[in-house]
């Protein structure tokens, strides 16, 4: 049984866990897509402009990283505090 103090210690980690995904999702997402996009611009991947690729593609696959990033942690985080499911 989870005690009053590990659960309060399990929600801060997984809000910690949450803004950090939040914060890369918002940093590749807007800035890098949209306010830095024409700096970047002037960098190239794989022949297109790395502020175009990052708003057309870059930002959908780091947020699928990011999603696989989340499950794995939370799972560390759930066997941390003994409330895993397996």
């Amino acid at each position: 049984m989870i005690t009053k103090d590990n659960r309060a210690a399990y929600w801060k980690d997984n809000l910690r866990l949450v803004t950090i995904c939040l914060v890369i999702w918002f940093v590749v997402s807007y800035l890098f897509g949209i306010v830095l996009a024409e700096p970047l611009n002037s960098i190239r991947l794989g022949g297109y402009k790395l502020g175009f690729w990052f708003a057309q593609q870059g930002s959908i696959y780091v947020f699928v990283v990011l999603i696989f990033f989340y499950a794995r942690q939370m799972n560390k985080l759930d066997q941390k505090y003994d409330v895993h499911e397996d």
